[in-house]
């Protein structure tokens, strides 16, 4: 199932879960603004995980931002979180207001190409407010992003477009599982901001 990033969509899952992608939000300045503010100003550290015992260090760059030094815990790995940015402050707001919710924090990917992905997951972490909205902002490569229903393996496609944004809520979690494919075809960067709910 493709869905074409030219249309206004709403829910984008077709049951088990309520994803709404609002497409471009970021006109083209506040996109090479932001982009190459985050490139420069964000402390980008390689990721790590703890997978079957081992620790496994990433190409992919990460970064954890919040409105607290919050702790944050993901594949066995605790992150403290660094205060938010002027930048990261601005694009909260516009990310709340276009989304009609709050966040305390947010957690950032850098992708350096096509070749750098992420595998099959769902953001179930307990500090995480249950059910709550993760908004997903994409500044730079456009980039296919899946989802796959937990049961019945059903899956939906979605391009995410330069200065789009992606916001999974209600029981995407529980039921679907979500992943950024590797592709050859893309060369160039790719930050990701998910602006998300941690409960203390």
């Amino acid at each position: 199932m493709d869905l074409f990033s030219a249309e206004k969509i709403k829910n984008i899952l077709p049951f088990d879960g309520v994803t709404n992608y609002h497409g471009i939000v970021l006109n083209k300045n506040q996109c090479d603004f932001f982009y190459h503010k985050l490139m420069q100003t964000i402390e980008w550290k390689n990721d790590e995980a703890i997978i079957f015992g081992k620790k496994i260090i990433t190409k992919r760059k990460v970064a954890w931002y919040a409105e607290a030094p919050f702790s944050y815990t993901y594949s066995k790995v605790t992150k403290t979180a660094k205060i938010f940015t002027k930048e990261l402050l601005e694009l909260k707001h516009i990310i709340e207001t276009e989304s009609r919710t709050t966040y305390n924090s947010c957690l950032l990917n850098l992708y350096h190409s096509g070749e750098e992905g992420m595998a099959y997951h769902s953001d179930g972490e307990k500090m995480l407010k249950k059910n709550g909205a993760i908004a997903s902002v994409s500044l730079g490569a456009e980039r296919k992003f899946s989802f796959k229903h937990k049961e019945n393996k059903q899956r939906v496609d979605i391009i995410l477009e330069n200065g789009s944004l992606l916001v999974m809520k209600e029981g995407t979690q529980t039921h679907w599982l979500h992943r950024l494919p590797p592709t050859k075809k893309v060369n160039s960067p790719r930050i990701n901001l998910t602006f998300r709910t941690i409960e203390l």
